[in-house]
C-alpha cells in the first residue's frame, strides 16, 4: 500500500508574517508616492496634506519632513485619548512622509494640464491602492485616523462628525498657511471612500491571530484611511 503524503501545515500567523509587512510597507510607500502625486499635480491636495503643504511654506521645510514631524504630535495626542499604536501606526510617521519626498525628487516638475490632470487622476488612484494594502496588513490604524476615532471614543460623538470637524480644520488651516485647495481636493473627497472600499474587497485578508505582539487593536469602524 503506497505511503500517504503527510497532511499540509497548517497557515500559521509565521507564515502569513511576511506577507502582511509586505502589504503594509508597499502600501505605505504607495501612499507617499500617490500623495506626491497630488502635491506634482498643482490642483489641490488631501485634507491632511493641505496642512502638511502650508507648514512646508511656513517652516521651509519639505512637506516629507513635515507630515513626519505632525504625525509624530498627533501619535502624542493618542496618550490621553488612551488609543493604543501598532507597528503600522508608527511605522506610518515614517513610511509615509520619506515616500513622499522621495517621489517629488523623483518626478520632474510639470506644467501643462494634459500631464497634470493624468498626474492627479493617477495620485487618486494609487492612495485607494495603498489604503487597501496598508488597512488589510492589519497592524494598526494611521495616526490620523486614531485621533479620529479617540475623539469619538471619548467625546460619544459620531465617528464622522469627528473626521469631518478635523478636516475641516485642517483643511481651512493649511490652506491659510498657503496650502494647495482646488478640484483635486474635491475629487478625492468625492472618489477615496468607494476607492478604499473596492481595494479593501480585492486585498481582504484574513483577521489577525489574537494575541499577536505586533497588531493592534481592530481597525475601528469608519476609519478607513491610512493617515
Amino acid at each position: 500500500m503506497p505511503a500517504q503524503p503527510a497532511p499540509a501545515a497548517p497557515r500559521t500567523a509565521a507564515g502569513r508574517l511576511p506577507l502582511r509587512l509586505l502589504r503594509l510597507y508597499t502600501g505605505l510607500a504607495l501612499y507617499g508616492a500617490s500623495s506626491a502625486l497630488l502635491v506634482e499635480s498643482g490642483l489641490g491636495l488631501e485634507p491632511w496634506n493641505v496642512l502638511h503643504q502650508g507648514l512646508a511654506e511656513l517652516t521651509g521645510l519639505t512637506i516629507g519632513v513635515v507630515s513626519i514631524v505632525v504625525g509624530a504630535l498627533v501619535l502624542l495626542a493618542w496618550i490621553p485619548l488612551r488609543q493604543r499604536p501598532g507597528l503600522g501606526t508608527v511605522s506610518n510617521v515614517f513610511v509615509v512622509g520619506l515616500a513622499m519626498d522621495a517621489t517629488l525628487a523623483l518626478v520632474p516638475g510639470v506644467h501643462g494640464l494634459g500631464v497634470r490632470i493624468p498626474l492627479l487622476v493617477t495620485g487618486v488612484l494609487l492612495n485607494g491602492v495603498a489604503t487597501g494594502l496598508y488597512i488589510t496588513a492589519g497592524f494598526g490604524p494611521g495616526p490620523r485616523d486614531g485621533l479620529m476615532t479617540g475623539l469619538h471614543l471619548r467625546t460619544g460623538r459620531s465617528v464622522r462628525l469627528a473626521r469631518t470637524a478635523v478636516e475641516v480644520a485642517v483643511v481651512v488651516t493649511g490652506f491659510a498657511l498657503g496650502g494647495t485647495v482646488g478640484v483635486g481636493t474635491v475629487l478625492y473627497a468625492l472618489s477615496i471612500g468607494p476607492l478604499a472600499q473596492l481595494f479593501l474587497r480585492v486585498f481582504a485578508a484574513p483577521p489577525a491571530p489574537v494575541g499577536s505582539a505586533v497588531v493592534a487593536a481592530g481597525q475601528p469602524e469608519g476609519a478607513i484611511l491610512p493617515r
